[in-house]
């Protein structure tokens, strides 16, 4: 690494701190209650912008934000149209399949974003990555099979497959834009355009749909918390991490979420994982671990 990047033990801990918070974004959606999924990720998105924009101001006044050319500043707010679409994607296909179906199609987005880095030559992978690419994407379709309710029925499977596959090519167009981005600007003034931006299409898609903003105090609190944890620690590391390592590694290193969502939900809930869900998770991280052991041969910063 170069003496302006990172070290090793930064980014890992950075990394591990945001998964952590990644972890925490079920077991927040399930304490918020009865509250509208789209009202919700209005709540989070709108007040993890909010938050940064002190910041981001503060920055600009002292100069340490730089100014963006109109190009840049579109292309963040694309970003951030790009995750606000991932997150209703992901919502509305729970809504119309079930939760094994949609798991498994959001976590293709590693397989896609392997595929496009070697094809546009931006990352050069070994045989390594590519096994262990795969063998996590491999874990986690396992384990959304482990999820699967034979008895139950849903609206349209169709439909909710194509918003899952949808949410999974937005991810994908989001982190790519992320990468390009990062290695222009700094990390403070990225994330606060992104998160605007995704606040804006939330909002945007609460106003259209007329959704009712009533809800419970403890929805209100767990939209904060998801905007401070998951939002701004979470993927705010993600973004961070992304001008130093292939989005590629990024993504697959994602799956492990549900693995860390699982130990936290035997801690507070008591579910206990069956044999086969923890076979599903020693293989997500197996997968992981060979992908990030492989790297890649080559990236274009």
């Amino acid at each position: 690494m170069q003496s302006s990047e990172p070290s090793v033990t930064k980014l890992v801990l950075l990394l591990g701190a945001g998964l952590t918070t990644f972890a925490f974004a079920p077991i927040l959606v399930r304490y918020a209650g009865d509250v509208h999924p789209v009202t919700l990720a209005t709540i989070r998105t709108v007040s993890a912008a909010l938050m940064l924009f002190p910041f981001w101001l503060w920055g600009r006044q002292t100069g340490k934000v730089q100014k963006w050319d109109g190009k840049d500043s579109f292309y963040a707010w694309a970003a951030g149209a790009f995750l606000a679409l991932h997150f209703i994607c992901w919502f509305a296909s729970l809504t119309y399949t079930s939760v094994a179906s949609a798991s498994v199609l959001v976590t293709i987005h590693p397989v896609i974003l392997i595929v496009v880095e070697s094809v546009n030559k931006t990352g050069r992978f070994t045989a390594v990555t590519w096994a262990g690419v795969i063998t996590a994407f491999g874990g986690s379709v396992l384990l959304g099979i482990m999820d699967t309710d034979p008895a139950a029925t849903y609206s349209n499977p169709v439909l909710g497959n194509a918003f899952a596959l949808a949410a999974a090519v937005f991810f994908v167009f989001y982190i790519l834009l992320s990468r390009h981005l990062r290695a222009k600007g700094g990390w403070l003034d990225f994330i606060f355009r992104v998160y605007a931006g995704t606040a804006i299409a939330c909002l945007g898609v609460f106003l259209l749909m007329g959704i009712s903003f009533k809800a419970s105090l403890i929805a209100w609190i767990c939209g904060l918390t998801l905007a401070i944890g998951p939002q701004i620690l979470g993927h705010g590391s993600i973004n961070y991490s992304v001008k130093y390592v292939s989005p590629t590694l990024l993504s697959t290193l994602i799956l492990v979420e549900p693995v860390f969502a699982i130990l936290l939900a035997v801690m507070l809930f008591e579910e206990i994982p069956s044999f086969a869900e923890f076979v599903s998770m020693i293989v997500i991280m197996a997968g992981v671990a060979l992908a990030w052991l492989g790297g890649s041969a080559s990236q274009k910063k």
